[in-house]
C-alpha cells in the first residue's frame, strides 16, 4: 500500500491478541493511518490473515519480533503488551514516537501504589511522570499533548464516566460508592487460561478479584482528582458466559439534597454534544447489547426505593471503548485527527 503524506505510519505491538485485531479492524476504516509494523513474539513470522482469518483481506505486513522491528518505518505505536512488560519496551522506542499503551503500565500515577498492587517496582519512572491517564471526555487538553497516553482499563470506563461528573459536582457521597461491574470473557486476553475455558465460564457467573481487583486502584485515583482527596470505593467484578460487553451498576447515596432527576441532568449536561457517551433517559437500562462493536458508552440512571439513594449504570463494549475503540480515539486526538474518524460505525444488534 502506497503512503499519503499526511498519513501517520503506525505499529502495533502484540498485534495477535484481541486489542490488536480490534485496533486492526478499527483502523481498516482510518484515511489517516498506514500499518507499518505488526508484532508478536509467539507468532513472529505469520501473516494476519493466519491468526485471524477475517482480517485476511487487509493488505498488511507480516508478524515480527520486536527486536527485528524497523522503527524508520514508524511514527506512531499502539501496545497491547501484557501488563508489566510494557514499562521496559517503551523504555527502549526512540523517544520520538507517540504512543498509546493499552496495558494497565502506566496508569498508576503514585510509583508506589502501582508497586503495591500490580506486585512489582515501576520500571520507567522517567515516563510515568510524562505519562496521561487518557479517560477522552475527561482528558481531551491533556491527551492533545502527551506523548504517551495510557489507555484506561475497560471496567473503570465504565464506572468513570458515570461516576465522575456526579462526584465532582457532590451530587454523591463519594465515600458510599458500590461498583458491581459484569464483563465478558474476552476482557481476559486472548491467551488460553483455566479460567476463560468453556467449561468454566459457561452457564454461570462468577465474582473474582473481590476486594482485591487491581482496577479499583484505577478507578480511586480518579475519583480522588474528581473529589480533590482520597476515595475508597468498593468495586466487585464478574465474569459473564459472553465475549464482549461490560455493564456497570453502581449504587450511590445523594448528597447535598440531589435527587435522582439531578443526577440525571448533571451527566446529560456534562455529556451533551459528545460522540460515544450517551445518557439514556431517566429510569431507562443500558445494556451491552446495544454497545456491541460500537465506542460508545450508555449510562443510566434510577432513584432506588431506597431513600437516599439512586443507581447508576454504564454499558460499553470491552473491546471497544473499553480498549482499542477509545485507544483510538485518543489517538486521533494526539495526531489532529477529528476524534470520530474510523469510529464512526453503530452498534451491531442482535
Amino acid at each position: 500500500m502506497n503512503r499519503t503524506a499526511n498519513q501517520v505510519r503506525l505499529g502495533i505491538l502484540g498485534a495477535s491478541g484481541y486489542t490488536g485485531a480490534e485496533l486492526l479492524r478499527l483502523l481498516a476504516r482510518h484515511p489517516g493511518v498506514q500499518i507499518g509494523a505488526l508484532t508478536a513474539e509467539k507468532n513472529a513470522g505469520n501473516s494476519v490473515a493466519d491468526i485471524f482469518p477475517h482480517l485476511g483481506g487487509l493488505e498488511l505486513p507480516r508478524l515480527a519480533k520486536i527486536a527485528d522491528t524497523d522503527w524508520d518505518k514508524v511514527d506512531a505505536v499502539f501496545c497491547c503488551l501484557p501488563h508489566a512488560t510494557t514499562q521496559e519496551v517503551i523504555g527502549k522506542l526512540p523517544k520520538r514516537l507517540k504512543v498509546v499503551d493499552l496495558s494497565a503500565d502506566f496508569r498508576i500515577e503514585d510509583p508506589e501504589l502501582y508497586a503495591k498492587w500490580y506486585g512489582h517496582p515501576h520500571q520507567a519512572l522517567d515516563l510515568q511522570k510524562d505519562a496521561v491517564y487518557g479517560l477522552t471526555e475527561h482528558a481531551r487538553d491533556k491527551v492533545k499533548k502527551t506523548r504517551l497516553c495510557a489507555n484506561p482499563g475497560c471496567y473503570p470506563t465504565s464506572a468513570l464516566l458515570p461516576l465522575l461528573p456526579l462526584v465532582a459536582a457532590a451530587q454523591i457521597d463519594a465515600d458510599d460508592i458500590v461498583i458491581d461491574a459484569k464483563s465478558g470473557v474476552s476482557g481476559a486476553g486472548r491467551e488460553a487460561k483455566l479460567g476463560s475455558l468453556y467449561g468454566e465460564v459457561a452457564e454461570g457467573i462468577h465474582a473474582y478479584g473481590v476486594a482485591s481487583h487491581r482496577h479499583t486502584a484505577e478507578i480511586e485515583q480518579e475519583l480522588g482528582h474528581a473529589a480533590g482527596r482520597p476515595i475508597t470505593a468498593n468495586f466487585t467484578p464478574h465474569l459473564m458466559p459472553m465475549s464482549r460487553g461490560i455493564l456497570s451498576t453502581i449504587y450511590v447515596r445523594l448528597a447535598n439534597g440531589a435527587s435522582a432527576a439531578d443526577l440525571h441532568a448533571t451527566l446529560a449536561k456534562r455529556y451533551a454534544g459528545e460522540p460515544f457517551v450517551r445518557v439514556l433517559p431517566i429510569g431507562q437500562a443500558p445494556a451491552t447489547r446495544h454497545v456491541r462493536g460500537s465506542n460508545l458508552c450508555l449510562i443510566g440512571v434510577f432513584a432506588d426505593r431506597v431513600k437516599g439513594r439512586a443507581i447508576v449504570m454504564g454499558a460499553i463494549d470491552n473491546l471497544v471503548k473499553g480498549a482499542s475503540g477509545q485507544a483510538v480515539q485518543n489517538f486521533n486526538i494526539m495526531h489532529g485527527f477529528p476524534e470520530t474518524t474510523a469510529l464512526e460505525q453503530q452498534p451491531m444488534f442482535p
